[in-house]
């Protein structure tokens, strides 16, 4: 009889975690809303010893720590960002520029942060599939401009998707659709990120991980094109255009990589070439490309 009540009694307690867990993510995601971190990390603590080797345990530690690690701040500069923009005007009336800007701004508490990368790469030792886990890392080292081990990330994830053939997974573990372009398209927008940075220190990380994405996937027109641009920013002009030439085969209407064309032949000097790629951009254009082409073709036309 004493034995069959033990038995009650632990079959109870594994019927409690059961249910407990089916909701570990949904009060998580409750608590975060409301910025409540030590309701947070209370619910951590049980679902991680419900659930140890829950996936969703690792982003929930992971998006714990960024919050905690997030302070919005008020800062002076020269570079405001954001809209709310207060400008300082010197008290001597004959000075018409601004001295400076006040503005809002994000710090993130580097240890802290480090705690959520640890939490994560955890997460994805166990669960290498994981599409978001990946990007939620990537994300925050550029939200941080950690651009050296962003650039390193970005590079284990396009080499680790010739591993598994971008059978790539995200939240709860469900597959992608399309993750081969998913994942390619996410990680234009991670070039695209270094590129706005106007930081030609840049330019490498850039080059490395566009030379990685084309290792795997030669006929990525988005890379080769970005391959470009990097040697156009170097003044490499003739380097500039052989991914440029390869890009227009593989996407002969692709106006972007049309109007790159053009530019690259009219940095170089040759306006005849310039503009019969122009004139391409005014056929397969958007609007402000055609306008734009035909601007140039009226200019180059009179050189």
């Amino acid at each position: 009889m004493k034995k069959r009540t033990i038995l009650l009694v632990l079959g109870l307690n594994l019927l409690v975690y059961q249910v407990f867990g089916q909701n570990f993510k949904q009060q998580f995601n409750e608590l975060f809303s409301a910025k409540d971190t030590l309701g947070q990390i209370q619910l951590l603590e049980k679902w991680e010893k419900a659930e140890p080797d829950n996936p969703e345990m690792y982003v929930a530690y992971f998006n714990y720590y960024v919050q905690r690690s997030t302070q919005e701040i008020i800062a002076i500069g020269n570079q405001p960002k954001g809209e709310d923009v207060l400008e300082i005007i010197d008290q001597d009336s004959t000075q018409q520029e601004t001295v400076a800007y006040m503005y809002g701004d994000t710090y993130y508490d580097q240890a802290l942060l480090e705690k959520g990368f640890d939490a994560l790469d955890k997460g994805i030792a166990k669960n290498p599939t994981r599409l978001d886990m990946r990007f939620g890392k990537i994300y925050m080292l550029g939200q941080s401009a950690d651009y050296e081990r962003y650039t390193t990330e970005i590079i284990k994830t396009v080499d680790y998707s010739a591993v598994i053939k971008n059978s790539w997974t995200w939240a709860d573990n469900k597959p992608l659709e399309d993750p081969k372009n998913f994942m390619l398209g996410s990680i234009q927008g991670s070039v695209v990120q270094l590129y706005n940075t106007e930081d030609e220190v840049l330019l490498d990380n850039m080059k490395r991980i566009v030379e990685a994405v084309l290792k795997h996937y030669p006929d990525h027109v988005e890379s080769l094109s970005n391959l470009a641009i990097i040697y156009l920013e170097t003044e490499e002009y003739d380097k500039a255009l052989e991914p440029l030439l390869k890009a227009e085969k593989l996407a002969p209407t692709d106006y972007i990589v049309l109007a790159n064309i053009a530019q690259t032949y009219k940095l170089k000097g040759n306006h005849k070439a310039a503009i019969k790629y122009y004139k391409k951009v005014v056929k397969y254009g958007d609007d402000d490309a055609k306008a734009y082409a035909m601007e140039q073709i009226e200019v180059l036309g009179k050189k």
